[in-house]
């Protein structure tokens, strides 16, 4: 599908933003810059005309994987972690609603003091009627990440691709970390990053993207304007779907 460089690739989204992201290079805690860095790139979406969701981790204050080898019972550990995601959600809002960019956030764990109860068509709603709905809460269930979160809220909410930010620029063959010959591909299926074994997101989720035909990008948000450049169908990143073309 082409696209022109002024209209958007799709017409709703959802962006994954992992926790790390909102501290900046600390990896911990809140980052004031950086999350107001963030909430500048979702709104750099919005502008374009796309309904725009957004699912947060928790990593930078709570996570849930590593809380449980300290002895905490590792259901307890995630729910902590989703607790985690939601101070990152009300930080995401605050910072985009000083740009002047309507928001609603919902969690799936209800706490109505500070954000709606997740609603499937309150959130569709709230998203043709033009505000940022930012999700919190994972799925409200331990067990499952953020990223399945990610998945699951993309396929309830119709949403046409699901953009997952990260702090690389896209999909390697092997850790470009480790490895100064590891390529990047710029399109590549679900099949083909089974059989290699490449981590996009986590199993239960990517399994998901690949049943609902449900196309992901991957790519680095850390370059100012790759955002609305991925939202535009710019060559950004890693795209992955069921059969990518040439």
């Amino acid at each position: 599908m082409e696209t022109s460089s002024h209209q958007p690739r799709w017409r709703r989204v959802l962006i994954k933003l992992s926790g790390e992201a909102f501290a900046g290079e600390s990896g911990v805690g809140l980052n004031p810059e950086a999350i107001d860095y963030l909430a500048r790139e979702v709104i750099s979406v919005h502008q374009l005309g796309v309904q725009t969701a957004v699912v947060v981790g928790g990593g930078n204050i709570v996570r849930g994987a590593t809380m449980a080898t300290t002895g905490i019972e590792h259901a307890t550990a995630d729910y902590m972690g989703m607790l985690a995601t939601v101070i990152n959600a009300l930080a995401l809002q605050a910072a985009i609603e000083r740009h002047g960019v309507d928001t609603r956030v919902q969690s799936a764990i209800t706490m109505q003091a500070v954000a709606e109860p997740f609603i499937r068509r309150r959130a569709i709603r709230h998203l043709e009627k033009g505000r940022v709905v930012i999700l919190a809460a994972g799925t409200g269930n331990p067990f499952f990440t953020t990223d399945t979160a990610a998945a699951l809220r993309a396929v309830e909410l119709g949403a046409e691709a699901l953009l997952k930010a990260t702090n690389v620029d896209g999909i390697y063959d092997r850790d470009p970390r480790k490895h100064y010959d590891a390529t990047r591909f710029e399109q590549i299926s679900f099949e083909e990053a089974l059989q290699r074994q490449l981590r996009v997101m986590d199993l239960t989720a990517f399994t998901l993207c690949m049943e609902r035909a449900l196309e992901v990008v991957v790519f680095n948000i850390w370059e100012a304007g790759n955002a609305q450049r991925v939202a535009r169908g710019e060559p950004i990143g890693t795209r992955v779907s069921i059969q990518p073309k040439s």
